[in-house]
């Protein structure tokens, strides 16, 4: 198989891009700056984009942090890097000759919004907020894709686990001090996925014709934010009993601190567990003791 990634990278794009090597796939990274030798295509978002009709798959995962205070201009990296790269990508994947097979396109479980209790699935309507109207936005800019006759597919991914970044990544020095706890009331959902699951499932969407359109990648199993620090600390050993109020995630954080930390989304993997497939961790305190024993 030979695919074409952007966001390579990353955190999820260099744990695919090492998985689909072990199986033999022969992998294009789409770089930013100092693209050299056969296997880099230069490539800037939001100006047009030519691709060599070589490549029988397509992943895009590049895309603006959404960690730190959303300033205005914050916010405008957070959308155009989303929307313009997602867009310039589809519409170089719809002009290709040979096109591929598919376009597995990032988004996010943002695209739900604050909803409480409520259980979602890949069915659910979309919510309110920025996150989730970047996230409407994200997924509709790879539709000339999709007019091509392209199989697209969006990653609607949770909290992701893993040691090297990401949530958990920065919440394990404070809670190694035994400075972690809850954060606000502690009673939103967390819809966490480990990072191996996210692997496992991108090959599986890779080769699974019948998804398409939106697929959560979270695990079948939600905690609220008040069980997901408990059960770290207890992975730790280390007390989590000191709570961040949500005034103080607030005042440093601001907007990013409600929609980010404080924002409740309890999602199921529907599509992704009708296909067949089998998660490798199903229970959070698995998943953080499988995690927390990895070497750094």
């Amino acid at each position: 198989m030979r695919v074409l990634i952007s966001g390579a990278s990353g955190l999820l794009g260099s744990a695919i891009a090492r998985a689909l090597e072990a199986e033999g796939a022969v992998i294009t990274r789409l770089v930013r700056r100092n693209a050299s030798g056969t296997n880099q295509i230069l490539w800037e978002p939001g100006k047009p984009l030519t691709l060599p009709s070589t490549f029988d798959a397509v992943i895009h995962l590049a895309g603006e942090s959404v960690v730190g205070r959303w300033t205005a201009a914050k916010k405008a990296r957070i959308r155009d890097s989303r929307v313009q790269g997602t867009r310039t990508l589809a519409e170089a994947v719809a002009r290709m000759e040979t096109k591929p097979q598919v376009l597995v396109a990032a988004s996010a479980i943002g695209y739900y919004g604050d909803r409480g209790d409520e259980v979602l699935n890949e069915e659910s309507v979309s919510g309110t907020g920025f996150l989730a109207d970047v996230c409407r936005e994200w997924e509709a800019a790879s539709e000339p894709a999709e007019r091509a006759g392209v199989r697209v597919v969006h990653l609607r991914t949770g909290v992701v686990l893993s040691k090297h970044g990401g949530a958990l990544g920065q919440m394990l020095l404070p809670f190694r001090f035994g400075l972690g706890g809850r954060l606000g009331s502690g009673r939103q959902w967390w819809s966490w996925i480990h990072v191996d699951d996210i692997v496992g499932a991108v090959l599986r969407v890779l080769n699974t014709d019948a998804l398409r359109g939106a697929v959560n990648l979270v695990s079948p199993n939600p905690v609220t934010n008040a069980e997901f620090t408990s059960a770290l600390g207890t992975a730790l050993s280390r007390p989590a009993i000191l709570p961040a109020p949500a005034f103080a995630l607030r005042l440093a954080l601001g907007e990013m601190a409600d929609e980010v930390l404080l924002a409740s989304q309890r999602v199921l993997p529907k599509r992704l567990v009708a296909s067949g497939y089998e998660f490798s961790f199903h229970k959070l305190d698995a998943a953080l003791a499988n995690i927390l024993a990895k070497p750094n």
